[in-house]
């Protein structure tokens, strides 16, 4: 209770600071205006609604109630927060600007100070201006990101050069989605037409790279009759993602978590999605043999290694091509492209790109590739490939700016 008290005093001194210092640009743009007060009443009303939604998120389990209720308050009480900081460090240049310009007049003589009496508008009026337009600009963003950015979603077509790669395996179409995070969304509709949208390319096998959930299975029983017309002639395989297992949920019991995967387990089957739990399962043709491989989430640093790679490959030493599946990209460095076996395509997702960058024409920057080399979009070696899909859902902020969700198409070619 103690760190909950500590946690709770510095979220309200850090609140009440922002608004406080960024006070001064409301009081300073509507202190002429008749209707002022009333603006300046109700600029307090966000920072009540996010002290109390602070209060009880410390206090109580966001979990108790819904994992969508638990995003929008993070997104509220980001994008209000994050908005008015950068109008804080605009009001704040402007209070070193006129620091330095009362610095400068102190010293210089009375008769050559300078006066603001005829000026359209004073720093003070520029900056607070300044300020309140800085803040907009992100608060717009995020609120755009959520109406537009999230169901935008996009078909990206991506030809894989396979040296050696078989005659009948040349133009064989994947469909990959990954990271639909059922928990998360808002909009069923928009969620159908995505699924349409893959469906209409008629890949000749389907693949589901993880993250079914945020962190329960009952996320994705209303989902499962849009989902399961995931449909093509060579199947439709998946794997679990971090977010699969509830490591991220304070559960009463370790049974009743264990629970919570085993119908995780059945959520895949009812969706008609073949689940490999470190395992593989090949497609045969009279031209070519192909192993779809499935292993477990394997995440470096902190996430969960649950993947088995050596166990996973067992009986695909004498196929014509090697597709894994494996949720996390930083998998591929660490072991795929080591292992004894070669894997000759390795498709990923779990970056989500960070849900927010920039993608014009051959230039691509997003926060996600600080924390991941390979983050969005094909890599390879001379013989490694590896995909890293954009995802199809969202996690937390319930939106994308600048990175929409993803329906990959990947056509194998020869090199």
């Amino acid at each position: 209770m103690f760190n909950r008290l500590m946690a709770a005093v510095v979220f309200l001194i850090f609140f009440l600071a922002i608004d406080l210092y960024f006070y001064q640009a409301v009081v300073g743009l509507t202190s002429d205006y008749g209707k002022g007060k009333w603006i300046r009443i109700a600029f307090w009303i966000p920072t009540i609604l996010s002290i109390a939604a602070m209060l009880w998120w410390i206090f109580d389990d966001p979990y108790r109630y819904s994992a969508n209720l638990r995003n929008w308050v993070i997104t509220g009480l980001l994008a209000t927060y994050f908005s008015k900081s950068l109008g804080v460090v605009v009001l704040l240049i402007g209070d070193i600007v006129r620091l330095f310009h009362w610095i400068s007049e102190y010293f210089t003589a009375g008769d050559s100070r300078s006066s603001n009496g005829d000026q359209l508008i004073t720093r003070s009026q520029f900056f607070s201006v300044a300020a309140v337009a800085g803040a907009s600009i992100p608060l717009g963003g995020f609120v755009f990101g959520i109406i537009s950015g999230a169901h935008d979603y996009r078909i990206r077509r991506v030809k894989v050069p396979v040296k050696g790669l078989p005659v009948g395996l040349q133009g064989l179409t994947i469909g990959q989605i990954s990271d639909i995070h059922s928990g998360s969304f808002w909009n069923k509709t928009a969620v159908k037409g995505g699924v349409e949208l893959l469906l209409r390319e008629k890949p000749d096998l389907i693949t589901f790279t993880g993250d079914l959930v945020n962190n329960e299975t009952s996320e994705v029983r209303e989902y499962i009759p849009i989902f399961n017309k995931l449909l093509a002639p060579l199947g439709v395989y998946s794997v679990t993602g971090n977010h699969d297992y509830g490591d991220y949920k304070p559960w009463k019991t370790k049974a009743d978590k264990e629970q919570n995967f085993r119908d995780l387990i059945a959520a895949h089957r009812e969706l008609g999605f073949k689940l490999l739990m470190n395992e593989n399962h090949r497609i045969e043709s009279g031209s070519f043999s192909l192993d779809v491989i499935g292993v477990e989430n394997w995440g470096a640093g902190r996430f969960a290694k649950y993947g088995r790679l050596q166990e996973a490959v067992i009986g695909t030493e004498d196929t014509d091509f090697r597709l894994l599946l494996s949720h996390d990209p930083s998998h591929w460095d660490s072991e795929v492209r080591n292992h004894s076996s070669l894997i000759h395509l390795t498709l990923s997702g779990h970056t989500h790109g960070f849900q927010f960058g920039v993608e014009a024409g051959g230039f691509k920057w997003s926060p996600s590739q600080y924390i991941y080399k390979q983050w969005a979009g094909l890599y390879n070696d001379e013989l490694h490939h590896l995909y890293v899909n954009r995802g199809f859902g969202y996690l937390a902020y319930p939106g994308r700016v600048g990175i929409p969700p993803e329906l990959t198409v990947l056509e194998l070619v020869k090199a």
